[in-house]
């Protein structure tokens, strides 16, 4: 799912806005001026096309993520687990860590 402002494509195929789209169990909706995707893996991340996100997780995923959305702990301890394991002193180090090519 790529989305540029209120701009959103799955897998290249431009879906309209403010339509809703489901398909393989992933959807994506429009409340409001917000764009929400969510899977049927129990993630929804919504983003309001400027600067704000929300990531969201089922609790039947607690303690089972890793990531930039952390480990879903509850414990601040872990909040900023890098690949490789070790806990990143600043934020931006964080971040830079889950960069992909």
């Amino acid at each position: 799912v790529v989305a540029e402002g209120r701009n959103v494509s799955v897998n290249g195929v431009a879906v309209p806005q403010g339509r809703p789209y489901l398909h393989k169990g992933l959807g994506v909706t429009w409340p409001g001026d917000w764009v929400a995707v969510a899977s049927s893996l129990g993630v929804r991340v919504a983003w309001d096309g400027l600067l704000a996100v929300t990531v969201t997780a089922e609790p039947e995923l607690r303690g089972g993520t890793w990531g930039l959305c952390g480990t879903y702990t509850d414990d601040p301890a872990d909040d900023f687990v890098q690949p490789d394991g070790d806990i990143a002193a600043f934020t931006a180090a964080f971040g830079d860590a889950w960069k992909v090519p």
